[in-house]
């Protein structure tokens, strides 16, 4: 059976308040089973029955739109994904004051999309692709960064969810041995 972690967005942010044992339950509702979350940000580990993850995603989605009352956007990743992702080192000279954060996307950007993300390039903040997944690069708190998810979605049509490196290498770690 397939391990996967749920990178949930809009899950304790902007006033959107989700207990992790609610969360828990709402994915065993939905037949789940060792299920487990990573920190209170909407990140849940668990084990499907072998079948479409596009549907799992869906479901997902659906389910914790009519309990909390909100869409959120559900991106499903396997431990081999999520090690792929937390392996890659995109910029060899990080400074200390630097973030990095990795940004799951519902699909793969087109060859249209990926120049357009360029556009989103400046001063402090640097983006690379690699395995279908986005690296952010900011050379000051994302906090004032000029970037946003909001136009990045608008500019190039893709929902995304952003994590930081060490919480990404965290669920790899989690993750690590797991079928994917």
């Amino acid at each position: 059976m397939p391990r996967y972690v749920a990178l949930l967005r809009a899950i304790n942010v902007g006033g959107h308040v989700v207990k992790m044992n609610a969360l828990r339950r709402q994915f065993e509702a939905l037949g789940f089973s060792g299920v487990s979350t990573h920190i209170a940000s909407g990140n849940v580990l668990f084990t499907a029955r072998a079948g479409a993850r596009g549907a799992a995603e869906r479901r997902i989605a659906d389910s914790l739109e009519r309990a909390l009352g909100y869409a959120v956007a559900t991106f499903l990743r396997t431990g081999t994904e999520m090690a792929v992702a937390a392996a890659h080192a995109p910029y060899t000279d990080l400074a200390d004051t630097d973030s990095l954060s990795v940004g799951f996307l519902a699909r793969t950007l087109t060859a249209g999309e990926r120049n357009a993300l360029r556009a989103f390039e400046n001063e402090v903040d640097d983006f690379a692709l690699h395995a279908g997944e986005v690296y952010w690069r900011s050379r000051v708190r994302i906090s004032r960064s000029k970037f946003t998810l909001a136009r990045f979605e608008r500019a190039l049509g893709v929902q995304a969810t952003f994590r930081n490196v060490t919480t990404v290498r965290a669920i790899a770690a989690l993750m690590a041995g797991d079928d994917g």
